[in-house]
């Protein structure tokens, strides 16, 4: 059986267009649902989802901003998030997996700097982060 009971190969049957265009609007409804619910209008960038996969690791907070920092299995993601986006201003995240050059993002933005990732499997990691010339590092982890 598949989603909602429905059964078929993926393939519209004949008199089964119904039941496909319920499957999608029922799939769009939760999709927006879900949407609302992690990042509603209410929501700052500091509180918005962040766009590395993983789980979070380590946030080190300044006064204009955090840096974040993810791990998965095998990898680990950084990214910078202004306290308050609006106007564009100099933002950087750099991250470095020992034994490894730093990968990094830096330019002028709104809202984040990043995401970047690294393999890091079996490793210790170090991630800096700064906006506007306050800059943040976390010093080796996850070792």
């Amino acid at each position: 059986m598949g989603l909602l009971g429905i059964r078929g190969t993926g393939r519209a049957a004949k008199g089964g267009g119904g039941r496909q265009a319920l499957v999608q609007l029922l799939v769009l409804a939760l999709v927006s649902a879900v949407g609302l619910v992690l990042g509603g209008t209410g929501a700052s960038s500091a509180d918005a989802v962040s766009a590395c996969g993983g789980r979070p690791a380590k946030t080190v907070k300044f006064a204009t901003g955090e840096l974040r920092v993810y791990r998965s299995r095998a990898y680990a993601c950084a990214v910078t998030v202004a306290k308050k986006p609006g106007k564009r201003r100099q933002m950087s995240v750099q991250l470095q997996a020992r034994g490894a050059r730093p990968v990094g993002d830096s330019g002028r933005y709104t809202t984040q700097a990043g995401p970047v990732t690294v393999p890091a499997l079996h490793r210790c990691i170090r991630a800096t982060g700064s906006i506007s010339g306050t800059s943040r590092s976390t010093g080796w982890i996850l070792c």
